[in-house]
């Protein structure tokens, strides 16, 4: 056996003698709520996160804020506890698929015992991402309460702040009106400013309409082409594989999805039927870090590219390495809540950061941290003060 002194003290070189021998010694998972007023809550301010807390025998700890909730952690515990922390796969393949979250914090504490970024030991190169916003406002879902003409400004501040894109919903209940609304923002943008559109049509409980039909679906891509949309994201359902590829190949418009599938399988669908233009799994529920990055190696042997669906806040750390890793084009920042720019509904979780920034965001593009595993530093103090009994 080996003290937890020689280890520390060993070079990174040496490192990868005692890797095999450490061992998952605890996880904790639980919610912490930071202090806001109700005018900052009711703005948006992000203040309320799920803490995945992973302990090795190492005496290096691993976190997370996109944990499952609390309930989960008996069956997580049994997954993990006593286990290889550098095991990643087999966890996968044992149900960590399942939380996604929790393989955050795993790959967080083999990241500071390696003291790299999660990225580069993931063979990622890039260090910086265009980000792009995703905007929801205040009140009816289907956003038909919101002018064309806010949805203009918001973009209009996004620009100026210095990003290059922004989503909304295709939600409203005349699907040709989100095709006007996109030839406003362009108007007001110019043609240097992406303008995504998301239908989310697999859950129409959501959307409150059906799911569009294919006549339906072409219609509203031809309109949004000719407006100038970057984009339009999951028109049919998920378990569809056949239309969305029918109406990529009808239209110049990207035709995006993905976010919703778990593990490997329905994005090999989607690669053999050439269902999407661009795959987008999700950081957290597609698996993980490690399963992103595998989405992205498949994507790639069909010359596709591989555009994570986003997050915000602390949460958004496990998506960066991913997405570092991958060198994409693009990081998805949502939700967003008008007029709030991505770094004010942030602001409450830098009080659990030592250097007080959770991301460097320079002209529009997020850029990598230096710090090791997901790039947080984090205050233990800070996480005890703001624990939820």
């Amino acid at each position: 056996m080996y003290s937890r002194r020689a280890f520390l003290a060993a070079p990174l070189f040496a490192r990868a003698a005692f890797a095999g021998q450490v061992r998952i010694q605890s996880v904790d998972i639980y919610n912490i709520r930071i202090p806001v007023t109700k005018d900052e809550a009711a703005a948006g301010l992000m203040h309320s996160y799920n803490v995945v807390e992973i302990g090795t025998d190492a005496g290096v700890k691993g976190y997370s804020f996109a944990g499952p909730g609390a309930a989960q952690l008996p069956a997580v515990r049994e997954l993990l506890v006593g286990k290889d922390l550098f095991a990643v796969e087999k966890h996968l393949a044992d149900g960590l698929e399942k939380w996604g979250g929790v393989e955050h914090a795993l790959w967080d504490a083999i990241g500071r015992i390696a003291k790299q970024p999660v990225y580069r030991m993931l063979g990622g190169g890039s260090s910086r991402v265009r980000a792009y916003i995703t905007c929801v406002w205040p009140g009816k879902a289907d956003q038909q309460h919101v002018s064309y003409r806010e949805q203009a400004e918001q973009a209009l501040r996004l620009q100026k702040a210095g990003f290059r894109g922004m989503k909304i919903r295709a939600w409203r209940p005349n699907p040709l009106d989100d095709a006007d609304a996109c030839a406003e923002i362009r108007e007001a943008t110019g043609k240097d400013f992406a303008i995504m559109f998301d239908r989310t049509a697999h859950v129409p409980q959501i959307v409150g309409q059906p799911v569009w039909s294919f006549d339906t679906g072409l219609k509203v891509a031809r309109a949004l082409e000719r407006a100038g949309a970057y984009w339009l994201e999951e028109p049919f359902a998920r378990d569809d594989f056949a239309s969305p590829a029918r109406l990529a190949a009808m239209v110049d418009l990207p035709i995006t999805g993905g976010e919703g599938y778990v593990g490997m399988r329905d994005f090999q669908q989607c690669l053999l039927h050439r269902t999407y233009d661009i795959l987008q799994p999700e950081g957290r529920g597609s698996g993980g870090i490690l399963t992103c990055r595998k989405v992205a190696f498949l994507a790639d042997g069909y010359h596709l590219p591989c555009i994570l669906h986003g997050t915000m806040g602390l949460m958004l750390a496990g998506w960066l390495q991913a997405t570092f890793a991958i060198g994409a084009e693009w990081q998805e920042v949502a939700l967003i809540t008008p007029p709030l720019l991505p770094q004010q509904q942030w602001a409450p979780g830098a009080r659990v950061l030592r250097n007080k920034e959770m991301y460097r965001i320079e002209d529009g593009h997020l850029v990598a941290s230096d710090l090791p595993g997901l790039g947080l530093d984090v205050i233990e103090e800070a996480l005890k003060e703001y624990r939820v009994a």
